[in-house]
């Protein structure tokens, strides 16, 4: 139960408020009680002062009597004395607590205006004031007014009540809005918990509120996304499996019933030649399909090395052209190449020789006899972008988003008339992006494809060039 993140966060803002609201009250409280204290004393000096005024017109018995006659019917006491501090008048009995008061007075040092004499009203039964009566500069004597205490105290215990009361319904507030802000707060992440431990059992089809603008919000939006795509994952983990079966199945099926055809007796020795070619064939084809799945096997472990080098691509492309050449004289597919001499590019001439052949050979796959290939290359200061375009029949519109992607072909057929496995563009776009570099395709249907490579030309073109 106590670790549960609702009442975790809940006990947390609880304590918390508590101690604001406790700090809160206790500030009001002492400030509300002081102002009432004070404005008791205010009174009960003004009181005072105003009998020494009226004393100081008429100092009489007359007048005395008056004073203590007035204040015998109020809820104070009155007592008058000389300069000396002998009792003249008083309106109700004299308590020994009040003669202790007048006791300790020092009668020479009260100032004009009056002042508090006594103001323990939680330690005393009475608060006392004085006020001097002064006539023509003389000193003539005191006013002292006294209160009882208890009012106060009841007044203080009336007010300690009330803030008890108000801090108990504030406290029940409290909780009642901890729990449905904790809830609240919570129940988002509750809902992203439950979501993530579908995710974990392989149900990746999660829903959560993505439409709010916060940080719960963003995390619900990521979560959602790596729902989606680990689902999307999942869905091409299985198609590139499926698709990988089929690749290898297909040589492997190839294999093994030529060589049982070859192995028969009364097979020829033409015919054992020609089903031995067969198998070389497709042994070099599932030798190329294994040696594409471990370069992009190296390149997802970060294992793939890149060294780059200035190399010049006029010599680069020669090397490359001496290579495809026979296979596109074979198909007679003419095949340009288009570089000044001094075009170099900071790049691994091995790594980009790879993607150059595979580029190449799906533009001799899918060309027409009788057309065209072109590879040029066109620089600025800051980078290289090698184009190869060819006549071809060109990639519905619908596939070219998709086909740098591994083992994706236009054919779905995957028929063997063009061969290849689906990898050989992949593998070219991560080679050309490990450099840094991008690569995209544009295509048209019977007009022809252009791929667009864009390479980091390098800080200094004064250095030789790699080889070709």
């Amino acid at each position: 139960m106590l670790n549960r993140l609702a009442l975790k966060i809940g006990l947390l803002f609880f304590v918390f408020i508590i101690i604001i609201e406790t700090l809160l009250f206790l500030t009001l409280y002492f400030t509300f009680v002081n102002e009432r204290l004070d404005d008791v004393m205010t009174n009960l000096l003004a009181r005072g002062n105003t009998h020494s005024e009226v004393l100081e017109d008429s100092f009489d018995a007359a007048t005395l009597n008056h004073v203590t006659l007035m204040e015998s019917a109020s809820d104070f006491i009155v007592i008058i004395t000389d300069a000396a501090g002998n009792e003249l008048a008083n309106s109700d009995f004299v308590e020994p607590e009040m003669r202790e008061v007048l006791a300790h007075t020092n009668f020479e040092q009260t100032p004009q205006t009056g002042g508090i004499v006594e103001d323990r009203w939680n330690e005393r039964q009475f608060i006392a004031t004085d006020s001097p009566i002064m006539i023509n500069g003389t000193h003539r004597g005191h006013v002292f007014m006294f209160a009882e205490t208890n009012h106060i105290k009841q007044m203080v215990s009336h007010l300690r009540n009330q803030f008890l009361v108000v801090g108990l319904i504030a406290v029940g507030l409290t909780v009642i809005t901890i729990f449905l802000l904790s809830r609240l707060i919570t129940m988002p992440l509750i809902r992203m918990k439950q979501a993530t431990e579908q995710i974990s059992k392989g149900n990746n089809q999660v829903k959560l509120n993505i439409d709010r603008n916060d940080e719960l919000g963003e995390l619900a939006n990521a979560i959602t996304t790596l729902s989606n795509d680990l689902d999307r994952l999942k869905n091409e983990r299985n198609e590139f499996l499926s698709s990988i079966s089929h690749e290898l199945r297909t040589p492997l099926t190839y294999i093994k019933g030529y060589a049982d055809i070859a192995s028969r007796p009364n097979a020829s020795d033409e015919e054992k030649k020609e089903y031995m070619a067969i198998i070389r064939e497709e042994t070099a084809n599932l030798t190329g399909l294994i040696r594409h799945l471990f370069e992009l096997a190296q390149m997802d472990h970060n294992r793939f090395v890149i060294e780059k080098e200035y190399v010049s691509l006029d010599m680069l492309f020669r090397s490359v052209a001496d290579l495809v050449r026979p296979a596109f004289e074979e198909k007679q597919i003419s095949l340009s190449i288009l570089a000044e001499p001094d075009t170099t590019a900071f790049v691994d001439r091995e790594r980009i020789q790879q993607v150059l052949l595979n580029v190449l050979d799906n533009a001799r796959k899918h060309s027409p006899k009788g057309t065209c290939v072109t590879l040029a290359a066109a620089h600025d200061e800051k980078k290289v972008v090698i184009t190869i375009s060819d006549e071809g029949e060109g990639i519905p519109e619908e596939d070219v988003p998709f086909i740098f992607e591994r083992l994706y072909r236009v054919d779905k057929s995957r028929s063997r008339e063009y061969g290849g496995s689906g990898l050989g563009l992949a593998i070219a776009k991560e080679i050309v992006e490990s450099h840094g570099g991008s690569i995209k395709l544009q295509s048209e249907r019977t007009k022809g494809t252009i791929v667009r490579i864009e390479l980091e030309r390098g800080n200094s073109l004064a250095e030789s060039p790699a080889g070709g």
